[in-house]
């Protein structure tokens, strides 16, 4: 903290199966500390439910005296938190069974086992995320939950989609201004930012790096920024997956490709329709996405966007250059030959999500699987319809043998006693559109 002298305190998380952040606040003369010897949090805090309940079934905290985990700061994530009054630093952590082990319940020891197959096989990931995001009016009531916001001139921004639309970023020049800045500030690569396809909404794209995991944090980094910033700006920003029913979802773009231990990108080919190896991988997520929905798909509302709307997938499928596959391969160039995943919700859990979608292409490559034939067609019923509903795919994620080979048999009882936990809570609750064509009528 020595280079930090104005700091007043350390903002310590870890972050859980839901990608939301947990930890405290920790006093600047206790910082060292934490940064050296780390900070005990109780292991079940990895396994709450999206309102911050314990989950008994998942194992971690009913029955077995709910013990602390040390946490270790992850290198490279000290940071200042501008967007906060308090002079503030950040610091991310990760949980540890013991010094050299991570704590199979942290997501980040989810996406590390995956990466260790790849390493093993001499191949090196090489990711980068785009988010979606939408700007909304902080002030609502239950009869106006979510609605676009004013912009800096004080005009409403009203339902207009304004795809790509320069006068709209000009609009909030000061907000996405700051989210730059503060992007370079903690060692987040934003590069592109774009006005996307909802009345308000924005997306935000990220440099590739050779390191998923530093991709991963990069993702949850850049959620928090511009979370705080939308905040200091008098605005709210929502990464659900649907926050209007009849408007664009928001995704979770991941792009990838594989180099070799010279540094050779293995997805390129001199046709340019992309190697055994590319072919391969997209036939491994497509064979395994069926079974992967309930991380990239992992909350009641996520699978609002799963419908007919802006290329949004809803088959487990591929295609050259086609936004409405589910897997887009991108072959234009040689050493930017890459793997375009459209599936994921902007809710995703980040660490879960890329290493799911590596774990099937990693099963794609060493099963040697084809992808059968291209889309066509945006509703080419050749392919498998993805999950239409949240108890499909929990329950296929739970049964899954990919999913317990690839995540571990103790995360995916974990993962899927937190979600099942949800979705009996999402039973209970009666909606206002049932109350509204039932209460009088039947």
């Amino acid at each position: 903290m020595a280079e930090h002298p104005e700091i007043e305190v350390l903002e310590a998380f870890i972050i859980d199966v839901n990608g939301v952040t947990r930890g405290k606040w920790i006093p600047r003369d206790r910082a060292d500390e934490i940064l050296t010897k780390g900070l005990a949090l109780p292991r079940s805090v990895l396994a709450l439910d999206i309102w911050g309940r314990d989950v008994e079934a998942a194992g971690l905290a009913e029955g077995t005296g709910d013990p602390d985990g040390i946490c270790m700061p992850v290198p490279g994530t000290l940071a200042p938190v501008p967007w906060l009054e308090r002079p503030t630093a950040q610091v991310m952590l990760t949980m540890m069974e013991s010094p050299d082990k991570p704590f199979f319940a942290d997501p980040r020891a989810i996406l590390a086992a995956v990466l260790r197959r790849f390493s093993e096989s001499g191949l090196t990931p090489v990711v980068a995320a785009e988010l979606e995001f939408y700007l909304i009016d902080p002030h609502r009531s239950a009869t106006d939950p979510v609605r676009p916001p004013n912009s800096r001139s004080g005009r409403w921004q009203g339902w207009q989609t304004q795809v790509l639309s320069i006068a709209e970023l000009h609009e909030f020049e000061n907000l996405l201004s700051d989210i730059s800045r503060v992007c370079t500030l903690q060692g987040v690569p934003a590069d592109a930012i774009l006005r996307e396809n909802g009345p308000g909404q924005y997306e935000i794209n990220l440099k590739h790096v050779g390191d998923a995991m530093k991709a991963a944090d990069h993702a949850v980094m850049l959620k928090r920024v511009v979370k705080g910033i939308a905040h200091q700006h008098g605005l709210d920003a929502t990464f659900m997956a649907k926050p209007y029913g009849d408007r664009a979802g928001s995704g979770m773009h991941v792009h990838f490709s594989l180099l070799d231990g010279r540094g050779r990108n293995v997805f390129s080919s001199d046709d340019g329709r992309g190697s055994d190896v590319m072919r391969h991988a997209v036939g491994g997520l497509v064979r395994t996405m069926g079974e992967s929905m309930a991380v990239f798909a992992p909350h009641a509302n996520s699978y609002r966007r799963l419908t007919h709307s802006e290329h949004a997938p809803l088959y487990a499928s591929w295609g050259y250059d086609n936004r409405n596959a589910a897997v887009r391969l991108i072959t234009t160039s040689g050493p930017a030959t890459r793997i375009e995943h459209r599936v994921s919700g902007a809710d995703a859990n980040p660490y879960l999500a890329i290493a799911t979608m590596l774990a099937g292409a990693h099963y794609g490559i060493a099963n040697q699987i084809e992808p059968g034939a291209q889309m066509v067609s945006d509703d080419d019923e050749e392919f498998e319809r993805l999950s239409c509903n949240w108890d499909d795919g929990i329950e296929a994620f739970a049964e899954s043998e990919f999913v317990s080979q690839y995540l571990g048999d103790d995360y995916q009882k974990l993962y899927a006693a937190c979600k099942t936990q949800e979705l009996n809570e999402f039973r209970l609750r009666v909606t206002d559109v049932e109350y509204d064509a039932y209460l009088r009528n039947v």
